[in-house]
């Protein structure tokens, strides 16, 4: 974000992140210059951090700590990045060249390292794990209802099992001893003596 008032571009990074900014130039004109990147401690110091390669060792990359440099003289791109930023790393930088005691910037850079927010949901696991592992009173109810009844149940049906049993059972027994239920009579003696018979009584000793 360039801001137009003194030139600068705003650069954001998060903590522990990594930020890359460009600064171009002529390429015929300044690639004899050594380039570097500094920090503004105040508005006529600014610290020096890392110096570019020379042009005729592009491929290499100059680095100090976590920031490194490097820069493409054909396209006329000096590249600067910083890695695992932290807070200390804010503040307004600058590229520039310097050539026979003469400095020029190429670009002013204002750094602001952001704090990484952690998205936590610390407040609905508690009641996700208080929902399973306790049971409501009015569950605790329901379930001695629910072994109630089936406890009940199993008995009253042990009853008619036994009831059914038992009757099945003695219908078995009138029907193997129909003998049982018919009533004998006995003549009597009058009876006896009537038809011709008399009745005797024998004592054996």
């Amino acid at each position: 974000a360039p801001c137009a008032a003194e030139n600068v571009t705003v650069v954001y990074g998060m903590e522990g992140g990594t930020i890359s900014v460009n600064c171009t130039y002529n390429p015929w004109q300044q690639r004899w210059r050594e380039k570097s990147w500094c920090k503004q401690i105040d508005e006529t110091k600014c610290q020096h951090v890392v110096s570019a390669r020379r042009f005729w060792l592009p491929f290499l990359k100059n680095r100090n700590g976590t920031t490194s440099i490097s820069d493409n003289v054909r396209e006329g791109v000096l590249t600067v990045t910083m890695k695992r930023l932290k807070k200390q790393d804010a503040g307004l930088y600058q590229c520039k060249t310097d050539y026979l005691g003469e400095t020029n910037s190429l670009r002013k850079v204002q750094v602001e390292v952001l704090t990484a927010v952690l998205e936590t949901q610390m407040p609905e696991e508690p009641s996700a794990v208080q929902s399973i592992s306790s049971i409501p009173p009015e569950a605790d109810f329901t379930v001695f209802y629910i072994i109630a009844g089936f406890l009940v149940t199993k008995f009253v049906v042990a009853v008619l099992i036994f009831i059914i049993g038992n009757s099945r059972k003695n219908r078995e027994t009138e029907q193997k001893n129909p003998s049982l239920n018919e009533q004998q009579v006995l003549p009597f003696a009058g009876d006896l003596a009537h038809d011709g018979i008399s009745p005797s009584w024998e004592s054996t000793a």
